[in-house]
């Protein structure tokens, strides 16, 4: 295909009827048979013709060919997968399949040879066969904003096979059947492509079209050309900058060509054409005057040309900036943008004071006042560290007396005093002051100027009518200790500041912790009043202080130290601490001795031990070595024996003072000599005045509980006896919750039983034995406790009384130890024989029994001795003895 010169209007519109024709025809038998007249011989990759496969199926998503030589395209394109030749005819099927709604369509395909009808050309010339070359884009371009006249003519495309067929073109893409619509067309019979309309580059800057070329059937007589147009850009876009308005700010004082900021702008044409090249520029800085800033005409960066930028004198600048296309050419494009700079401030002005020279006056003996305000000047922006000052004193303020702060308020220098001045001794101070800022000073600023700024303050001190003044606050004396009672050195001096002596002054002592000093009121000398011993110092020290209070003739005073140092002398000797030692023998060999002196290292040690005028028996025996210069070792012979030793030991000090003290030394035979000690202790046991105290007490509460005693006998002596026809007839003891063993006895039989501390007890019976006017009497113990040698060696007779309240009564015995004991010896040795018979050594009725104590204070009494039964009668006094022996009576009387 190739371009050419127009074809005639009428020829072109007659083709383009013939062609539409055509295709109606073709789309009405789509679904029928398809006939394509092609040549007898095909190469691979040839179009054949085109399908209208919507009409058919549109629906399909599978396309398949009966004919392995021909394939199908999406769009109904039918092309050749090989070279293909044939004679006449030759035909295939195209099938059509809806997967998913299970249809399927079939297309019969014939194709038959081509019948063509060249022009002028005689019925029997033969066919002009295409060379082998595929027709080629053409470049084509348009004019941006052209103005016409519309349809403009672009170009023609021309395909080789026209030569010999008749070829309709047609275009499709972007400006044809896709966005912008119908920009472009091409006349189908002469290849002639039209623009209708203007086309704005910056919206499309290139056409990618695609030309076909076909026969009336249908048939591809080339392959689809690409066909890009590119449309030709045109200076109609003025450059914009990215900011309406910029801000900047600059440092004042700024070294020439420091970065200000940059502008920017964009040109919507054509990159890398003059259309875009932009070009910066400043029109106008206000204000005007001195030109400060400059533009980089092709980066638009902003820089200072002068380095006269000053806060102080104009602090803000506004620049228009413009922008031009074609590099800046008259005929360019442009734009304008307003740029604001701000001078920021920088420390380049130094404070400075108001006056070279100030005076001030302040009282003597004042602190915490203030006494001065400097103000200063300072042209940098207000509130800020390169505005507030910083003041100091440079000179004159050595001793501390003054400070100086700054007013946050008002920027002024305060000057106060903060120790007391003392006119007597400074009546005026001259400081030197200086002045910075809290931000450093610039560069610059600080090559061509000093950065501080100096004053002199000329300080008057006003005298003031003072009290004494006790300076030094502590003053030393030196006293040799042990100094006799009486003595005189010099003591406390103050002094009266006016007149710088010690005259009309008067001296108290306010504390002296031992009372070992007297002060001289009106000299201020001190007397001994005591032996002062420096060892009695607690805590121990060589100085001893005392204070002192001076006081002038109109009552104001001060107070001082007076520091006494006391001079050691050799007065104590050393000392052992040990008293007793408790020596292991034979696992100890020795033990070592150790001593002690309260006087100063130049009066104590080293200290010398010896056996001071010991026996020769203790020489044998121990021995003493030196171990240190505060120690010894004590040692003894193998041949000592285990017992104390009373050792005396001398120590001396290297002055010669000494002493001697004996020890008590255990030799012992242990293992640790802690246990010596424990039976040492337990020995040696010596009662305190505590101790003897309360043994005076308990022996005085014994006397009282005798004393009671005695009185509860002689009451009992005055109580009514029961009549002695009732003696033989005694109450047994029952206070044991036993069965059957708190019956009364039958006959004269009696069941006793005692306790010793060295048997478990004897069975017997204990029988009257005596008579008396017909009546046995039995003489009972309380309780069981006494045994009969001990009753009848006492000479005591217990009655009923005597056991119910729990007093024995003292009577003389009606019947002598030695009748009682015979009568009863042979019954209870009866008693033992047949209790020490008994197999199961179970006691027997009469067997002695043990009864409890049951205290004093029942009713009723208590039932605390047992007489045998001899009669039936005789029991009616049980019926007065209360409800608690109800029981036991009932069982008398059944007995």
């Amino acid at each position: 295909m190739a371009a050419s010169g127009p074809r005639s209007s009428v020829r072109g519109a007659l083709c383009r009827l013939l062609l539409t024709l055509a295709v109606f025809s073709f789309a009405c038998e789509a679904c029928k048979m398809v006939t394509f007249n092609i040549p007898s011989k095909l190469e691979a990759d040839k179009m054949v013709g085109r399908v209208n496969l919507k009409e058919c199926l549109g629906s399909a998503d599978l396309i398949q060919s009966s004919d392995p030589d021909f394939q199908v395209l999406d769009d109904g394109s039918v092309y050749t997968a090989s070279a293909v030749e044939f004679d006449e005819k030759r035909s295939f099927t195209i099938s059509l399949s809806d997967t998913k709604k299970q249809t399927q369509k079939e297309i019969p395909v014939l194709l038959e040879h081509q019948k063509k009808v060249l022009r002028k050309r005689h019925p029997k010339e033969t066919v002009l066969r295409r060379s082998k070359r595929r027709w080629a884009p053409i470049p084509c371009s348009m004019q941006e904003n052209s103005l016409g006249p519309f349809p403009l003519l672009l170009q023609q495309v021309q395909s080789d096979a026209a030569q010999n067929y008749t070829i309709f073109y047609s275009i499709s893409g972007r400006g044809v059947d896709q966005e912008p619509l119908n920009l472009f067309f091409i006349e189908k019979d002469t290849g002639n492509l039209y623009c209708t309309r203007p086309v704005d580059r910056e919206e499309y800057d290139v056409f990618d079209l695609i030309a076909y070329a076909s026969t009336a059937d249908g048939y591809s007589a080339d392959l689809p050309l690409p066909l890009p147009i590119r449309v030709e850009d045109e200076n109609d876009n003025h450059p914009i900058f990215t900011e309406a308005v910029y801000n900047f700010e600059v440092p004042e004082s700024s070294r020439i060509g420091t970065t200000v900021g940059v502008v920017c702008a964009t040109d919507r044409d054509e990159p890398d054409t003059m259309h875009t090249r932009l070009k910066y520029s400043i029109l106008e800085q206000t204000p005007r005057s001195p030109g400060l800033f400059s533009v980089h005409p092709s980066t638009g960066v902003i820089t200072t040309v002068s380095p006269y930028l000053n806060r102080e004198v104009v602090d803000k600048y506004s620049l228009i900036m413009k922008v031009q296309d074609m590099d800046g050419q008259f005929f360019g494009l442009m734009s304008t943008a307003t740029c604001i700079i701000t001078v920021k401030d920088s420390n380049d002005h130094i404070p400075t004071f108001i006056q070279n020279a100030y005076e001030a006056s302040v009282e003597e003996n004042t602190v915490n006042v203030e006494i001065l305000r400097t103000p200063i000047e300072d042209k940098d922006l207000i509130n800020t560290a390169n505005w507030r000052a910083n003041f100091t004193i440079l000179k004159g303020n050595e001793n501390g007396y003054f400070k100086i702060s700054t007013d946050k308020e008002t920027n002024e220098g305060v000057l106060c005093v903060v120790k007391p001045l003392n006119y007597e001794e400074n009546r005026q101070v001259i400081l030197e002051i200086g002045v910075s800022n809290e931000a450093p000073f610039t560069r610059d600023v600080a090559l061509r100027m000093t950065t501080m700024s100096r004053a002199l303050v000329t300080v008057h001190v006003r005298d003031q009518n003072e009290g004494p003044e006790c300076t030094p606050a502590a003053q030393y004396v030196r006293i040799k200790e042990n100094s006799a009672v009486g003595t005189k050195i010099n003591g406390y001096k103050a002094y009266d500041p006016e007149t710088r002596s010690s005259k009309g002054l008067r001296y108290k002592k306010l504390r002296d912790p031992k009372e070992w000093i007297i002060i001289e009121e009106f000299s201020g000398s001190i007397t001994t009043s005591k032996i002062l011993d420096r060892e009695a110092m607690t805590p121990r020290n060589d100085l001893y202080n005392i204070t002192v209070l001076a006081i002038d003739q109109d009552g104001r005073s001060c107070t001082g130290t007076l520091v006494v140092n006391l001079e050691d002398v050799n007065d104590n000797p050393p000392e052992i601490p040990q008293n007793d030692l408790v020596i292991c023998k034979p696992k100890m060999g020795y033990t070592d001795i150790s001593a002690v002196d309260h006087d100063e290292p130049i009066h104590g040690a080293p200290f010398y031990f010896s056996l001071a005028n010991t026996s020769p028996e203790i020489n044998k025996i121990w021995t003493l070595t030196k171990l240190n210069d505060t120690a010894a070792r004590l040692s003894y012979r193998k041949n000592a024996a285990f017992q104390e030793y009373n050792v005396p030991i001398t120590v001396k000090d290297r002055a010669g003072q000494s002493t001697t003290k004996t020890l008590r030394v255990n030799l012992c035979d242990c293992v640790y000599p802690s246990q010596c000690r424990a039976t040492s202790r337990s020995a040696d046991v010596i009662l305190g005045k505590w101790a003897i105290l309360a043994i005076l007490l308990g022996v005085a509460l014994l006397s009282c509980v005798l004393l009671t005693l005695v009185c509860g006998v002689v009451g009992v002596r005055n109580k009514k006896h029961f009549p002695e026809d009732l003696a033989q007839q005694n109450l047994i003891i029952s206070n044991t919750e036993a069965p059957g063993n708190d019956k009364v006895c039958s006959g004269n039989e009696f069941m006793i039983q005692t306790v010793n501390n060295s048997s478990q007890g004897f069975c017997g019976i204990v029988g009257s034995g005596v008579k008396n006017g017909g009546q046995e009497t039995i003489e009972m113990t309380k309780g069981g406790h006494q045994t009969l040698e001990s009753s009848c060696g006492a000479g005591h007779h217990h009655t009923l009384d005597s056991c119910r309240g729990g007093h024995v009564e003292t009577d003389n015995c009606r019947y002598t130890c030695s009748e009682w004991y015979n009568y009863t010896q042979s019954r209870l040795g009866e008693k033992l024989h047949l209790c020490n018979q008994s197999e199961n050594h179970m006691p027997s009725q009469d067997y002695v029994l043990s009864y409890n104590y049951e205290g004093r204070g029942s009713p009723a009494g208590s039932v605390g001795c047992c007489s045998e039964k001899q009669e039936e009668d005789g029991l009616d006094f049980l019926n007065n003895l209360e409800a608690k022996f109800t029981a036991l009576a009932e069982t008398c009387t059944k007995r």
